[in-house]
């Protein structure tokens, strides 16, 4: 093990206030506490969570924040009883910790571990900071910084991966890609010859699409208004491709003409977009449809058709796919590493950190699924 208490002065992307732009700065990161390791990232990805975080959209992030949360680096040393990893090991960050001995942890009913919960109050588990700019304190997006060149990050809420997994997959998987897939696989349960529906086709919907792939979903209907995710979802294994644009039917009654009339086994929900929640929920076949909201939309509340429920439909929210950090993630790091996904597909564009905010005009671009910051 190795603990220095030297700080690094680095790059990093800051974001001064809700909606302002965000600006590349020099930030200082402290050396590790107990139970800590600072992390040399090596890449980061941009999710729409990010996005969120920097327009102030959801009422817990604080400024001046740090951003990015998706991510894999390479540890460059611990902190006092830190005995899982070292000096060397790669490693991806995750926002759900997983104790494996609290209730929710042994019931197997809940992803969210009350021991290491998922923390938003930007600061780490002391509610200290390990960065700062210019004399002030940063906070985190979620439980850590990844457009950061180092970052500092409770080892509860890192997954030690594979030194030869691709580094933008490996990114992929920290969130996005796998919050989709585990919502298949962990929240729905998608059942062999069953059939489902995926509102908005960016990574988590690719993911959800991969995920009802791998259980066996007959029919994969995927919804998006861009004619260009047709051939991306094609590649994870939807069967069937909605462009709502193209008719002035409700997508939900578009869902239904394509299975038999009833509406499908499973709706994922994956753009945030509040008018689509009821859509998804009445996708789904009267009295056993199962709809999962995954996005995390701009309104604090939504409208919702009651009528779609008191039919025994059934709404389930899901954070990070109902994945376990160390159960799970790990599984899917395999598969990553065994190139089970296309996760090819995913990786449209890549910026420079120096470059971060060409990133957000990418982000315009049709084409655009995943965009990788190297550092």
């Amino acid at each position: 093990m190795t603990n220095t208490s030297k700080v690094i002065t680095c790059k990093g992307a800051v974001c001064w206030g809700a909606g302002e732009a965000v600006r590349l700065e020099e930030i200082q990161v402290d050396p590790p506490k107990a139970n800590e390791v600072r992390v040399k990232m090596i890449c980061a990805s941009i999710c729409h969570t990010d996005i969120t975080s920097i327009q102030g959209l959801l009422p817990f992030f604080r400024y001046p924040i740090a951003l990015g949360h998706e991510g894999v680096g390479v540890v460059e040393s611990v902190g006092d009883g830190v005995t899982n990893l070292k000096e060397g090991d790669m490693v991806i960050p995750t926002y759900i910790g997983e104790c494996q001995e609290c209730e929710n942890c042994i019931s197997g009913k809940s992803n969210l571990c009350l021991t290491y919960p998922m923390r938003i109050s930007g600061l780490m588990p002391d509610n200290t900071s390990r960065l700062s700019c210019k004399g002030n304190n940063l906070y985190y997006c979620l439980t850590f910084a990844t457009w950061s060149e180092y970052t500092v990050i409770d080892v509860n809420y890192l997954i030690k991966v594979d030194p030869i997994i691709n580094p933008a997959h490996a990114s992929f998987i920290s969130c996005g890609f796998s919050t989709g897939y585990g919502a298949a696989w962990r929240e729905a349960k998608v059942e062999s010859g069953s059939s489902v529906v995926v509102f908005g086709l960016g990574a988590v919907g690719l993911g959800v699409i991969s995920g009802a792939k791998t259980l066996g979903a007959k029919k994969i209907i995927g919804i998006d208004t861009n004619n260009l995710k047709r051939e991306k979802g094609e590649a994870f294994g939807m069967t069937h491709f909605i462009n709502p644009n193209d008719s002035d039917k409700s997508p939900s009654t578009l869902v239904k003409e394509l299975s038999d009339g009833f509406g499908v086994d499973y709706s994922f929900e994956c753009t945030g977009v509040a008018p689509l929640l009821t859509e998804c929920l009445e996708a789904t076949k009267m009295g056993s449809g199962k709809a999962i909201s995954i996005g995390a939309g701009n309104e604090a509340t939504v409208p919702l058709g009651h009528l779609s429920l008191l039919f025994g439909r059934t709404l389930k929210g899901s954070i990070f796919g109902g994945l376990k950090a160390i159960s799970d993630l790990s599984i899917i790091a395999d598969k990553c590493l065994k190139q089970e996904f296309p996760l090819e597909e995913l990786h449209s564009h890549e910026v420079q950190l120096e470059d971060v905010n060409e990133a957000f005009e990418l982000l315009k671009q049709p084409n655009c699924v995943k965009i990788v910051i190297k550092m």
